[in-house]
């Protein structure tokens, strides 16, 4: 499923194509993706024009000028794309109206400088979805999320004041988007062993008798960073299914230390360990038993 780094790479692809255009036309091709596409949606964004193309944590955000904001989360095999401009090559161009089994949402656009194009969100699985709220607090996805990790709130004071008292492994501590949004199972694997912390330990070990992060705290703020910034860099995580709005694949892959590196050796410097994979709350979890460890 994509990640912060994934759908940051979306966003970035999309919006010198999307920002100031008028959408002419809505195309819904089904009812519903994950859930009912909401109620009104395309009588309500007929019409209006794009004032910013944003995320917030794994969430796209498109703001109108007519008041409402057009989210959208890509679940698992979710992607959009623009049909023109050249953005996007064969296999996977098709024509507006030849109605590809996968394309459930077309955005008829028109750019004061690029003209007239086709958006289009398609979505072999369907766990995607879409949302359409006027007020932030009014949508129940942005409702409680923490801090951006690449954001000024988001340090080690800020997670030491979230993990007191949580005994909780650190690991399931950082996927709790109320603690810190957009981080997925990928980028905390890689944050962790670059910090040298288990993922098992409880995250309140991570503080002081005082309650002031610990040093270790302190790596694991910098490693998130690090880690979302290289991967941005490079387009984000191609697993699977993800795609950037060019239709193009992610390669931070190549740069993994131990996500879905089970049984090679640990890349740490003079490190002799041999990565493992465990599973914690249903999810594969992978470390160095040697180089990561309990501050």
């Amino acid at each position: 499923m994509p990640e912060l780094p994934e759908v940051e790479t979306v966003r970035r692809g999309l919006e010198p194509w999307l920002l100031h255009a008028r959408i002419e036309k809505v195309d819904l091709r089904r009812p519903d993706l994950r859930f009912p596409f909401p109620e009104g949606l395309a009588e309500k964004v007929t019409g209006a024009t794009v004032t910013n193309v944003g995320r917030r944590a794994k969430y796209l955000l498109m703001t109108l000028d007519n008041g409402f904001t057009v989210l959208s989360h890509l679940g698992m095999t979710g992607s959009w794309r623009f049909a023109e401009h050249g953005i996007d090559k064969p296999p996977r161009y098709y024509e507006p109206g030849t109605e590809p089994k996968h394309d459930h949402l077309i955005f008829s656009i028109d750019h004061p400088e690029h003209g007239k194009s086709h958006l289009i969100y398609a979505d072999p699985r369907r766990f995607g979805f879409v949302d359409l709220f006027e007020r932030p607090e009014d949508s129940s996805y942005l409702k409680d999320l923490g801090p951006e990790p690449l954001g000024n709130d988001f340090n080690a004071e800020e997670m030491a004041a979230a993990f007191k008292g949580k005994k909780a492994p650190i690991k399931a501590a950082l996927l709790d988007q109320r603690v810190v949004a957009g981080l997925g199972n990928i980028y905390v694997a890689e944050a962790l062993h670059r910090a040298h912390i288990l993922p098992t330990i409880e995250a309140r070990s991570l503080l002081t008798k005082a309650e002031k992060p610990k040093k270790a705290l302190e790596d694991l703020s910098y490693a998130v960073r690090e880690v979302l910034t290289e991967a941005i860099e490079v387009g984000g995580s191609t697993l699977r299914d993800f795609r950037n709005a060019e239709g193009g694949s992610g390669y931070f892959q190549h740069r993994f230390a131990v996500y879905d590196r089970e049984g090679e050796p640990c890349p740490t410097p003079m490190c002799t360990g041999t990565v493992e994979r465990i599973v914690q709350s249903g999810r594969s979890t992978f470390f160095c038993p040697v180089c990561q460890k309990q501050p």
